[in-house]
């Protein structure tokens, strides 16, 4: 009787064992499933985007980043990750890691968070099948950013902390949807995004790189392009022509030399001042890269584009988004070289 006991006992506890390592299924963004291992300890961030949304929710899953952080960047980090190993990317141009030092990491998860067309579709399956890593994809468009906070905790095994950051990003939304439901589309600015030291990059309507902008109520005046989808080169007389209210940047040099190049002096918003330079530590509050980042740059924007009518006391919202989502309490210092 007591060995058919524990005869019972030993088959129930290898049971519990078996199913606390079995795999399971999760679909990701793209509609593709993946099989998962139980617990995800390590995790190798495809690219920039991924390694924010990586960061924000689990830092202590990463194995490094794309690119090492610079000084300045690491100041704005928190510790240990903020010294994490540069990895390379998956998925920019020019900057492939190497699929076999992939593998040496022995991540039991590589992360993508961006595109789901097909080409990243297509990369994410190859590199699936050559490593035998499982790769999700998951949809980084801005508008998805609280569905993909909780699928990336349901990922993870730590929905509380997506549900978290979700629910404050849903808040910034909410927030950004009441004001501009008072504002009619004639009485919004209509503001240019300058990229580059010369200023005459940016994006038209629809651009992954001017979504904030365009969010925060913001009117590109570049428009939208039949022939182009992202980022464009402009020629000065056009932007004159189009005189832009406001121009917001986060191209440090461009934001110096503005004034004094007699080009940009005969713009309107120069003449009034209203060119406006964005934080960028650590990562760009409007852009570069285009990922979580850019919360607390709605913010941002919209105290730009409505400073007398969004109610927030943006120094508080900062110093309480940085210690949510990136995990350190900003000093006196360091709040004012990010909000002069």
């Amino acid at each position: 009787m007591i060995r058919s006991l524990f005869t019972v006992a030993l088959i129930a506890l290898l049971a519990q064992s078996a199913a606390a390592q079995s795999p399971r299924i999760v679909t990701d963004s793209a509609g593709r499933q993946v099989e998962l291992p139980e617990r995800i300890e390590t995790v190798f961030a495809a690219g920039p985007p991924a390694a924010i949304l990586l960061y924000v929710m689990a830092p202590d899953r990463m194995l490094g980043w794309p690119r090492a952080n610079r000084p300045d960047e690491r100041e704005f980090l928190a510790q240990p990750y903020a010294d994490l190993p540069e990895l390379g990317t998956l998925t920019d141009q020019g900057g492939e890691a190497n699929l076999e030092r992939v593998v040496a990491l022995e991540p039991n998860l590589i992360l993508d968070f961006g595109s789901v067309r097909d080409t990243y579709v297509d990369l994410a399956n190859r590199v699936q099948a050559q490593t035998g890593i499982p790769y999700v994809l998951i949809d980084g468009r801005f508008e998805n950013t609280p569905t993909a906070l909780r699928l990336l905790g349901e990922i993870l095994g730590i929905p509380e902390r997506g549900e978290t950051l979700a629910a404050d990003a849903e808040a910034t939304f909410a927030r950004i949807d009441a004001l501009l439901a008072d504002i009619p589309e004639a009485y919004r600015p209509r503001a240019y995004l300058a990229r580059r030291p010369d200023g005459l990059e940016s994006g038209v309507v629809g651009s992954i790189n001017t979504e904030i902008l365009e969010r925060a109520g913001g009117i590109n005046v570049l428009g939208r392009s039949a022939a182009a989808r992202g980022l464009v080169q402009v020629s000065f007389e056009a932007l004159l022509a189009a005189d832009p209210d406001v121009i917001v940047t986060w191209d440090r040099q461009f934001h110096e030399s503005h004034r004094d190049d007699p080009l940009w002096s005969r713009m309107r918003a120069v003449q009034e001042g209203n060119v406006h330079l964005s934080p960028v530590l650590p990562f760009g509050w409007i852009d570069r890269p285009p990922s979580l980042n850019r919360i607390i740059g709605l913010d941002w924007m919209a105290t730009v584009f409505f400073p007398d009518r969004y109610q927030i006391d943006l120094r508080e919202r900062t110093r309480d988004f940085y210690r949510l989502w990136y995990h350190i309490d900003l000093s006196e210092d360091q709040l004012a070289r990010l909000l002069p």
